[in-house]
Parts: structure tokens; C-alpha cells; sequence
């Protein structure tokens, strides 16, 4: 299952750090599944969070 990321592949995917994403998830901004202690985000998750905060030229 390769849509299923860690919070370390993702921050390498939005090139941010790893805490970066846990506050994410912590402040609810980014949807994830918590199994166990250890979080997962699929792409489809992903996906959402990116096209939530993409700002279009007009919002500035």
C-alpha cells in the first residue's frame, strides 16, 4: 500500500520538517489516521490538506 505515508514521508513530500506535519495533525489542519501511538496519512488525506491551503492568486 504505497497511498499510506508516515508523517516523515510526508514532510519529505511538502518539504517541511516532521513537526511541522505533527502540528498539523495535532491542530486538526491535516486529516490522518492514528493506529496505535503511530500516525498514517494517505494520499487521498493528503491531497485534501494541499488543496485546502493553496492559495489562488486573487486570496493574497
Amino acid at each position: 500500500m504505497s497511498d499510506i505515508m508516515t508523517p516523515a514521508q510526508v514532510a519529505k513530500r511538502l518539504q517541511v520538517t516532521e513537526r511541522t506535519v505533527y502540528k498539523y495533525l495535532a491542530n486538526g489542519e491535516m486529516e490522518a489516521v492514528k493506529i496505535g501511538r503511530v500516525w498514517r496519512i494517505t494520499e487521498e488525506q493528503l491531497q485534501k490538506f494541499i488543496q485546502k491551503n493553496t492559495r489562488k492568486k486573487e486570496d493574497k
